[in-house]
């Protein structure tokens, strides 16, 4: 049987470190209004904004599961991370002038400031409901994964609660000046952790023609089912369980539009930008940071086929679903949501072991903070200030961080029931598909079409997630869940029917009903006169500085990773 175990100065390490962060974070709160608690005083330049957008994504929820995808042969998993690069080019150019125009704090207020009241509560629901489930529950299971190595015989709800606890513990008091500056430091000890990761599981394969030649062995031998040049593909055919070529052109970009340009605790950062151009350049900059994450975060999840596919981990006492309920996992095959850890426990030395567990937990730290914050934010400025439009900035601070333990005491009482899902990427992008959709459709449509109101737009959205209930309802009563295997229907082919339909019943009822008010649309739609007066103000600027070629310069990179890899 494996062993594996920490020395003493990796202890030593991880403890100063989470020690430390939590001082550094409390230190850099700002809690003096609700605009320094909620967005950071709006004074954040765009290497900030940036490093915070990418670190608040790659948690550790995220790394271990694209690690774990990997593992499964599907390197397909890199589409989600490069599709982001496009999608923030998109979001730069279309949507964030409109947000920072209107000086919004959340999405949801947006949303009622084009649509009506009605609209933004109900988006406002969605997006906490979703931020705990999705973000917190998730970071919270990942930063388990990592703990049940070192703590193997501790039940999991118990390193869940003491994560929780972690996370909250600055949070709470400084807002989203702690969470920013923490992200920074997490952010480049987390990309350091990875590209040691990488470097050591090379040297244990031998180099990139090592591993070519192990995959391929490995198949010929019959104990892979796909050869190297499928394993490292990206482009799929529509045969493809894990990510079929026409779910990557229909969904995978819908899913990158709400997380990157809806989606409340990843806005949240762009809006604490100093001006239009910081928040353009840092969310460019977090598109650029995307890319290398191929070579350091998911590769490292094909090495480990070659390292550790049959590795013995029943020592773990990691829980496995299964027929009759749970059982213990007895190798790393059969639960690759391991994979990631196993990787730093049995390849990194003394000491480096120890900083990559603490990047680890930092990254964990940093996306359950993120959304603690954003959902505080929506329950506070969403619900707490329009039942009480009397209270002062710093009761609502304080209404802020009371909204965030509780979030937090709900997120950790969540976790445990990923344990049920066949992966934690599954959970994760399955959830989202489902949440996504429509939500999209209400910004598109609101952006885009001046005939849209607030029937069309609050209407499109009921009768959207009544659909989605209905078709999770449909497939747990005939198939015992929603699953590709179950249903014979990849979630990424519902979720561009479920924005299509939304898009057709905003679009319908609007028409049906009383037009929207002329001088409230014409400052929330975008028009072709808007990007002309844009093009004088950028043809002052030098290159580096206007954003367009930055935006071009970045594509480039993207499509030659993508023609690369295909």
């Amino acid at each position: 049987m494996e062993s594996i175990g920490l020395e003493l100065w990796d202890k030593i390490i991880i403890a100063v470190y989470l020690v430390g962060i939590v001082i550094y974070g409390i230190r850099k709160g700002k809690q003096e209004s609700s605009e320094d608690y909620f967005l950071a005083g709006r004074n954040m330049a765009w290497p900030i904004v940036g490093i915070s957008l990418f670190a608040a994504n790659i948690g550790s929820n995220t790394l271990i599961g694209l690690t774990s995808d990997a593992f499964q042969t599907n390197v397909a998993v890199y589409n989600y991370e490069w599709m982001a690069a496009v999608v923030l080019v998109i979001f730069g150019l279309f949507f964030l002038p409109f947000y920072l125009k209107s000086r919004v704090y959340t999405m949801p207020e947006f949303l009622e400031r084009r649509y009506d009241t009605r609209t933004r509560y109900l988006f406002s629901g969605i997006t906490i409901v979703g931020n705990v489930i999705i973000d917190t529950a998730s970071g919270l299971y990942a930063g388990n994964l990592i703990l049940k190595i070192i703590f193997p015989d501790y039940p999991s709800w118990m390193i869940i609660a003491f994560l929780a606890v972690a996370a909250a513990a600055y949070t709470i008091p400084g807002g989203l000046s702690s969470v920013v500056h923490t992200e920074v430091i997490q952010a480049i000890l987390l990309v350091f952790g990875s590209f040691l990761v990488t470097y050591y599981a090379f040297d244990q394969v031998g180099g990139w023609q090592k591993m070519i030649d192990g995959l391929n062995n490995l198949h010929a031998g019959g104990l892979l089912e796909k050869n190297s040049d499928e394993v490292l593909s990206l482009i799929r055919p529509n045969s493809d369980e894990a990510m079929p070529w026409l779910g990557l052109v229909l969904g995978v970009p819908l899913l990158g539009f709400y997380f990157w340009a809806n989606n409340q605790f990843m806005v949240q950062r762009v809006l604490s930008a100093k001006d239009l151009n910081h928040g353009r350049w840092g969310a460019l900059f977090a598109g650029l940071l995307k890319l290398p994450v191929l070579f350091i975060m998911v590769i490292p999840g094909v090495l480990a086929i070659l390292l550790f596919k049959d590795m013995d981990i029943s020592f773990l006492n990691y829980q496995i679903p299964t027929e009759g309920g749970f059982a213990t996992c007895e190798n790393l095959s059969d639960c690759p949501n391991m994979t990631y850890p196993v990787l730093i426990y049995k390849l990194l030395p003394t000491g480096i072991l120890g900083l990559v567990i603490a990047g680890l937990l930092a990254a964990m730290s940093s996306s359950i903070s993120a959304t603690l914050n954003s959902a505080s934010t929506l329950i506070t400025m969403d619900f707490t200030q329009k039942l009480r439009p009397n209270m002062s900035s710093k009761q609502l601070v304080r209404a802020g961080q009371i909204a965030t333990c509780v979030l937090v005491v709900l997120a950790a009482a969540w976790a445990p029931m990923i344990e049920s899902f066949q992966s934690l990427w599954t959970y994760l992008q399955q959830i989202l598909g489902f949440i996504s959709p429509p939500i999209v459709a209400a910004f598109v449509v609101g952006l885009f079409y001046r005939r849209a109101n607030a029937q069309g737009g609050f209407w499109s959205l009921v009768l959207s997630y009544l659909l989605v209930i209905g078709w999770i309802i449909y497939c747990f009563s005939k198939y015992e869940g929603i699953s590709t295997d179950a249903t014979g229907v990849h979630f990424l082919y519902v979720v561009p029917v479920l924005f299509a339909i939304a898009i057709v019943l905003n679009v319908g009822i609007s028409l049906a009903t009383t037009p929207p008010d002329a001088q409230k649309v014409s400052e929330m739609i975008w028009t072709s006169q808007i990007y002309k007066e844009e093009t004088k103000e950028l043809a002052h600027l030098p290159w580096y500085k206007n954003y367009r070629t930055l935006s071009v310069l970045l594509l480039i990179a993207t499509a030659i990773i993508v023609i690369w890899f295909a």
